[in-house]
C-alpha cells in the first residue's frame, strides 16, 4: 500500500476541489450556490475571511467595489461579510442587480483531512487555500491557488 506524503496530499487536495468544483449546482449569476459543511470557531472564520479577503483585494481591487452575495447564515458567512465591509467594500446580499460594476462572489469551505478548504469564486476568477485551524484562529497550510475565467475584460 502507497501511502501519501504531505505534498501529495496537497497535491490531491487540490486536484479533489478542482473535481468538486465540478459538481456544484450554480446559484445566482452563474456561480456557484455558497456552502459551508465545516465547523469552524468564530476565531478560525474571521482568520481564514480575513485572509481570503486580503487575497480577493489583490485580484479584485481594493475597497471601493460592491460585492454581491448570498450568506449562507453561517459563522463562516458572517465572518466573510465583515471582513468585506472592513476592507472598504460595499456589500448587498439581497439585492438582485444588473449593476455591471458589482462584483458577484460565492464561497464553499470543506473539511478536508483534517484542514478546511476554503473556496471563493466570481465570475472571473476563483481563490481556493486549504487551512489548519486552531485554538486562536487557522494558519494556511497550502499555497493560494487562483483560477482564472474566460477573458479579464468580462466581469
Amino acid at each position: 500500500m502507497h501511502r501519501f506524503s504531505v505534498p501529495g496530499r496537497l497535491i490531491a487536495a487540490i486536484i479533489l476541489a478542482g473535481l468538486l468544483s465540478a459538481c456544484q449546482t450554480l446559484g445566482q449569476a452563474g456561480l456557484i450556490q455558497s456552502t459551508v459543511t465545516a465547523q469552524l470557531s468564530p476565531e478560525a472564520a474571521s482568520s481564514i475571511a480575513g485572509d481570503m479577503v486580503g487575497r480577493l483585494a489583490e485580484q479584485a481591487g481594493p475597497g471601493g467595489t460592491t460585492i454581491r452575495f448570498t450568506p449562507d447564515g453561517s459563522v463562516f458567512g458572517q465572518a466573510l461579510q465583515a471582513s468585506l465591509q472592513d476592507w472598504g467594500y460595499a456589500v448587498i446580499t439581497d439585492q438582485k442587480t444588473d449593476d455591471t460594476n458589482i462584483l458577484a462572489l460565492a464561497y464553499t469551505v470543506d473539511e478536508f483531512e483534517g484542514a478546511v478548504l476554503v473556496r471563493l469564486s466570481t465570475l472571473r476568477f476563483d481563490l481556493t487555500r486549504m487551512y489548519k485551524p486552531g485554538a486562536e484562529g487557522a494558519t494556511p497550510v497550502s499555497p493560494l491557488s487562483i483560477r482564472q475565467h474566460g477573458s479579464a475584460g468580462t466581469a
